[in-house]
């Protein structure tokens, strides 16, 4: 497995920006990023495979991009236009697999999993 830590969390207003960051133990190829709001499950927000292709979730195509320097080993989230709704404990996965339950993003899920960072958005 690999080791994450997750960065860059905090509280900002409606319609600002913030960057995660999520740094790991050593290179993973795919990784993603999922979100858990109080009350809800956890849910995927945006993944980047081997070959650097990149998903996101409805709720935030054109407002979060994800990418990843191998060379560092950190994977990033950047987060414009931010709105209340994205009020989560924000965490980083490594180590993907085929979906079989579990938290599940495109059809894959992942076998390492950072301890989350806070971002909280207010209107």
């Amino acid at each position: 497995q690999v080791q994450l830590v997750e960065s860059g969390g905090g509280s900002v207003q409606a319609g600002g920006s913030l960057r995660l960051s999520c740094a790991a133990s050593r290179i993973s190829y795919s990784m993603a990023w999922f979100r858990q709001a109080p009350g809800k499950e956890r849910e995927g927000v945006a993944d980047i495979g081997n070959d650097g292709r990149t998903t996101y979730e409805d709720a935030v195509k054109g407002r979060f991009t994800i990418s990843k320097d191998n060379a560092k080993k950190i994977l990033y989230l950047q987060m414009n236009s931010l709105k209340p709704e994205d009020t989560a404990m924000y965490y980083c996965a490594a180590g993907r697999t085929y979906c079989r339950g579990g938290d599940c993003f495109q059809g894959w899920t992942y076998n390492s999993w950072g301890q989350g960072t806070q971002v909280t958005v207010s209107s």
